[in-house]
């Protein structure tokens, strides 16, 4: 029988790129997998997972706070997999395991042998981040693909000499802004990199130039809904600075040794180095300095550490690469190591029970923001039934945040809430437009004194939150209350009810 030819992909220069050693990637995915199904429905939906669940009830070209894929995929992934948590979470495991595969690719056509590949796989999938976006529905969750996606490309189309690559690139970029701007961050942040360490050829190469105009294209409904809408997304890029640019700061240098994990710092530092001073690598420097680039720009705006997760990712690769010439060795330690505590940190490993007792939910806020939902909502269902029968058909709920909103949406229905609508003045829910100035009394969730008695009349609170674990996330101690009505018709005091964060 006559033996069908293999021909590798080459890189420039006419080195063939090792295969994939697809059965080990795969045992690291299938794994991975596996681990995400189990932990899925732990502990509870994540605030984000709520609001998102919202959101996808009132599907859009894009909202204040965000672009619209996130919510759209969570409304697909309810509509095929049914209204649970598994559900939701599905999308953000699958984005994971992308990622994992991504980042192997990416090492791969850094010249990476199969060793090096499994260990870019099996390293990346024991990241702390990488747990948390996997486990829990965040925006992060698509971002880590699409990026990973795009860098990978970009990388083709310099060490292969093809250009065609930028437009794939530009595609995958184009879809990214459908879910966050941030791939624009990593894409000045490349652009930077090329202007400081080169090779500026590639700024003069049209098919870059074509593949960023790809991107703007198939971005442009979202563009076009941020023009309409006076730029809602910049107005909450300044309000998290206001409330949180300052902390971001304070963190953002320490949270670097630990988006990946501790035990994957000498690996990443030493693919920095060598992307800098490897002959073959020259081409691809300029990501060493976008890392550098992008970490600037965050900081100076006061944006979130894991906004430069990818460019991380990288470094982690050309570590790999750097790192192993024909065999994982050691490698294994660290990276056991990284993914018993990543695991602890990241997923549902430790009892609820035991959970305000550790400092798990202090070092990660996805899992303190998982706890507690059901117990609020059955306070909201006991304030509810405070309410005469008669004034019942007429009461509605306003709460403080997103997270709440969704937990009563959510919950409501099994708890003793049927049909009450649920509004708040928080982001993309302002939006959606004040209750009929008929509609009293009215059910305030997590709000203080101050905004319960400025706009709200005859106020009593009937409960205070508390989560029954110990856990101090943002609902713990604060105050359910039930008002007779507004102290002015909805419609003139929704303007003043308005809040980004």
């Amino acid at each position: 029988m006559r033996r069908v030819a293999v021909v590798r992909p080459k890189r420039r220069g006419g080195a063939e790129l090792e295969a994939v050693p697809w059965r080990w990637v795969g045992s690291v995915v299938v794994v991975l997998a596996a681990v995400f199904l189990l932990a899925a429905p732990g502990y509870g939906y994540h605030r984000d997972e709520l609001y998102f669940r919202l959101l996808g009830h009132h599907l859009a070209w894009g909202y204040t706070d965000q672009p619209p894929l996130t919510p759209l995929l969570t409304r697909l992934a309810t509509a095929v997999f049914g209204d649970n948590l598994v559900a939701i979470r599905v999308p953000a495991a699958i984005g994971a395991v992308l990622t994992v595969v991504l980042t192997a690719l990416l090492a791969r056509e850094l010249g990476g042998t199969a060793a090096a590949q499994i260990r870019a796989a099996a390293g990346t999938a024991s990241a702390a981040l990488v747990l948390i976006a996997g486990h829990v529905m965040l925006t992060a969750s698509i971002d880590l693909p699409l990026t990973a996606a795009v860098i990978l490309f970009a990388v083709r189309a310099i060490l292969r000499g093809d250009s065609r690559w930028w437009l794939a690139a530009g595609a995958v970029g184009g879809l990214a802004l459908y879910n966050k701007q941030l791939i624009a961050l990593v894409g000045l942040a490349f652009l930077a990199g090329v202007v400081i360490a080169g090779p500026r050829s590639l700024l003069r190469d049209r098919w870059l130039w074509l593949g960023a105009l790809l991107a703007v294209v198939i971005g442009l409904p979202n563009l076009i809904y941020q023009i309409a809408h006076d730029w809602p997304q910049v107005d909450m890029a300044r309000a998290i600075n206001r409330t949180d640019g300052s902390d971001n700061r304070a963190f953002f240098v320490p949270l670097q040794f630990v988006l990946l994990g501790a035990f994957l710092v000498p690996t990443w530092i030493r693919g920095f180095r060598e992307l800098l001073r490897r002959q073959s690598w020259r081409p691809v420097r300029a990501f060493a300095v976008a890392y550098l680039a992008g970490c600037v720009i965050t900081f100076v705006t006061g944006g979130q550490a894991y906004y430069v997760i990818n460019l991380l990712l990288v470094l982690y690769a050309a570590g790999c690469v750097a790192a192993t010439a024909s065999h994982v060795g050691r490698a294994w330690i660290p990276i056991s190591l990284n993914a018993v505590v990543g695991a602890l940190i990241a997923l549902p490993i430790v009892p609820l029970s035991a959970l305000g007792d550790t400092p798990i939910p202090d070092i990660n806020q996805a899992t303190r923001d998982q706890i507690g939902w059901p117990r609020m909502v059955d306070l909201v269902a006991r304030a509810y039934r405070t309410i005469p029968a008669a004034d019942r058909n007429r009461a509605v709920v306003f709460a403080e945040n997103y997270g709440e909103a969704g937990a009563v949406e959510r919950f409501g229905p099994e708890q003793g809430l049927p049909g009450v609508p649920v509004y708040s003045g928080l982001n993309a829910l302002w939006d959606l437009g004040p209750p009929p100035d008929d509609a009293a009394p009215v059910i305030l969730v997590g709000f203080g004194p101050i905004t319960m008695h400025s706009y709200f009349a005859d106020c009593t609170v009937t409960g205070t939150i508390d989560n029954g674990v110990g856990v101090d996330n943002e609902e713990q101690g604060r105050t359910i209350a039930v008002c007779a009505r507004p102290s002015e018709p909805w419609s003139t005091i929704w303007p003043a009810l308005r809040h980004l964060g």
